[in-house]
């Protein structure tokens, strides 16, 4: 595991040396000082991926437990989450999607439509999620509905696992469904929970049309043009000619029909949950019940064993059990209290005030996770407001230039969702985690800023 010392390695040692300093020396409370030795442990442990994501979560809740850094029920919280059932329910779906073929069927018919080439497939899949981003209001969602028919989509030009091309593949799904869509106001839980909070505590809800057109001109539209030559850059590849697949089409199954009304009901319902008011996790966990159900057979008992990556779910139960444990202990207040003294937040300094509200929100999410920093940072908006002498609205939408710039995939649960759902390694996710990161820093936000100036934001 740790037997030779590579730079993710030496940095995972560092974050389990500080962890434990931290545990001896106690610089803060008992309570918040056993949470961070833990915060700092996991995360580093997570973020370089040197033992599996899946046995990490599981060190983080026995020495969660063994420590007493938060009730049983903090702890484990993430396993009540809706969030870890939309989950479940999308695995079930994607292996119905995978074993009748339906997968196959509609990565044929999208071939046709994105062309043979390696460029055309990954702007195709990338531009499918984002318009998945206007339709269904869960990012976890659309990742577990996208990657089944993306992985098809890959088999179909020829990339196999393990190559460029089923990584690209991968890829484009995953940030294709999930980045560029928090600049849609409905589309991704932290806007959800930035607006719930900004409602309760400032009274200030921004409209659909108000908060796209501040955000998803750059973050959504401009971010999505950089995405797609990077995955195409850091990861080329061949499409093999698929003239002969489409020939190979045989007709409709009946296990097909009945899946894609299935699918089709759920979309749906997905889209419309602003009227009906259930959540997506009870549709996607409805889902699930009625493909594993034995008259319907769709999804097997075998299947079911066999292909349902459980271990996805205690890592998304951990990620989300991280968040709690920041949130209920203290810790993410104390860290953005820290980082709002030493801002240089100043009135009439526009530019300077942008980028370190930016800087603050990115930060944040880095401890607590994307959803975790709006709840943290919306209670201190006032404060940031006074001390920058910009308007409330303006500090609150600031917000979201941070979390919808994840700089390590661990902070998002619909990422690595996805990669696992694709059978690939976190690193690539990583990689261009860092990458996308830092073209946002130093190219996106700029050019932000004057999208800013431009509206009469700042």
């Amino acid at each position: 595991m740790f037997h030779s010392l590579t730079f993710p390695r030496l940095v995972a040692w560092l974050a389990l040396v500080g962890g434990l300093a931290v545990l001896v020396i106690q610089p803060l409370s008992s309570e918040e000082s056993r949470a961070l030795a833990l915060v700092i442990a996991a995360i580093g442990l997570w973020a370089t991926s040197v033992i599996p994501e899946p046995i990490t979560a599981v060190f983080f809740f026995t020495a969660a437990m063994l420590l007493k850094v938060a009730p049983a029920s903090v702890v484990f919280g993430g396993f009540e989450s809706a969030a870890l059932w939309l989950i479940f329910g999308g695995l079930v779906m994607g292996v119905a999607v995978k074993s009748t073929g339906l997968g196959e069927r509609i990565a044929t018919r999208l071939s046709r439509a994105f062309g043979g080439t390696y460029g055309g497939v990954i702007t195709g899949v990338t531009l499918v999620g984002v318009t998945m981003g206007f339709l269904m209001p869960s990012s976890m969602g659309r990742a577990i509905l996208l990657m089944p028919i993306a992985l098809s989509l890959a088999a179909h030009y020829g990339f196999k696992p393990g190559s460029n091309g089923h990584l690209g593949v991968v890829l484009a799904a995953a940030l294709g469904c999930h980045v560029p869509t928090f600049s849609i106001l409905p589309a991704n839980v932290p806007n959800l929970v930035l607006v719930g909070a900004a409602e309760t505590l400032w009274h200030y809800t921004p409209s659909y049309g108000q908060y796209l057109l501040l955000h998803f001109p750059v973050l959504g539209f401009l971010k999505t043009a950089v995405m797609i030559p990077l995955i195409i850059k850091l990861w080329p590849d061949t499409p093999k000619p698929v003239e002969e697949a489409i020939k190979a089409l045989g007709p409709v199954t009946a296990a097909e029909r009945q899946l894609s009304l299935l699918l089709g009901a759920a979309l749906l319902l997905w889209a419309t949950d602003f009227l009906h008011h259930v959540s997506p996790a009870w549709i996607s966990m409805a889902g699930g019940a009625i493909l594993l159900m034995p008259g319907i057979g769709l999804v097997g008992r075998k299947a079911f064993n066999e292909q349902i990556n459980f271990a996805s779910m205690f890592y998304v139960a951990g990620i989300l059990g991280l968040g709690a444990v920041v949130d209920k202990s203290g810790l993410g207040a104390l860290l953005a209290q820290a980082i709002l003294t030493v801002l240089p937040l100043e009135p009439g300094h526009a530019a300077t005030n942008f980028a370190s509200l930016a800087a603050m929100s990115t930060v944040v999410a880095m401890f607590t996770t994307l959803p975790g920093a709006p709840a943290v940072l919306t209670p201190l908006a006032g404060e940031m407001a006074k001390a920058s002498g910009l308007p409330i609205e303006a500090v609150l939408m600031s917000q979201v230039l941070g979390f919808s710039n994840p700089i390590l995939p661990y902070e998002s649960a619909p990422l690595v969702v996805a990669m696992q759902l694709g059978g690939e390694r976190l690193g690539p996710a990583q990689t261009m985690c860092l990458w996308l990161g830092g073209i946002t820093i130093f190219v996106l936000l700029p050019l932000d800023f004057l999208w800013w100036r431009l509206l009469g934001w700042i």
